[in-house]
């Protein structure tokens, strides 16, 4: 008998929502692969249980955790903050919540992060790609409008909408967790979602009695992102 394909799970944006995590943890298929898309951290409460988390899943063999625009200004950060650019550092929700200290042991393996997860006929990646196919991790409506299928089907976060989108050629899995949305995972295997609550409180996503701002949401509104 033949030994049963793994299944992937993307994840969308976590941005500190530890407890969603574990919640959409706990439903997840226990031996299936996970790929965290990018920005675990900032914004939410708990940021370093997220870190803490999803960093023992990939020791542990179990996930993929991609760099997000969010790891890499924390990297940047880190990496430039001798030379006068502490404020960029002390910005971040990150280092507010860990300090610096602890912040900084988290540097070499925040350095470690792909860019992209590559699987058979479909890739993950923080937001997509550039013009010459490399990962650019703040992209939008460049990518959603010219990509080639170079990667074949490619799930993607960093944009928050209300629900997960499935088109031909790109899936955008970012429903907006920290902002009062949903957690979301997609499998590409089998088309599936699983999601669960997150956990915003004080809600920048859109809700019902809120929709004058969807249009600058889906838009990529820096402020949502």
């Amino acid at each position: 008998m033949p030994a049963l394909r793994q299944h992937h799970w993307v994840i969308g944006d976590v941005h500190g929502c530890d407890r969603s995590l574990v919640s959409l943890l706990a439903v997840l298929p226990s031996d299936d692969h996970l790929v965290f898309c990018g920005d675990v951290i900032n914004r939410g409460e708990g940021i370093e249980a997220a870190m803490d988390l999803v960093w023992t899943l990939v020791r542990l063999g179990r996930a993929t955790w991609l760099r997000g625009n969010h790891e890499q200004d924390l990297i940047d950060a880190l990496e430039s903050s001798g030379d006068g650019s502490d404020e960029a550092l002390f910005s971040q929700d990150t280092v507010r919540q860990l300090g610096e200290r602890r912040t900084r042991s988290w540097l070499d393996r925040l350095q470690q992060l792909p860019l992209i997860f590559r699987a058979e006929g479909w890739s993950a990646t923080h937001a997509g790609f550039n013009s010459d196919g490399q990962p650019d991790l703040s992209i939008r409506d460049p990518f959603w409008e010219s990509y080639d299928s170079r990667y074949g089907r490619v799930v993607i976060g960093h944009t928050p909408r209300p629900t997960v989108e499935r088109h031909r050629r790109i899936v955008l899995v970012d429903t907006g967790a920290v902002y009062g949305g949903l957690l979301s995972a997609y499998c590409p295997e089998t088309d599936a979602v699983v999601q669960v609550q997150g956990s915003g409180d004080g809600c920048l996503f859109p809700r019902p009695d809120d929709l004058h701002r969807v249009p600058n949401v889906l838009a990529g509104d820096a402020t949502s992102c």
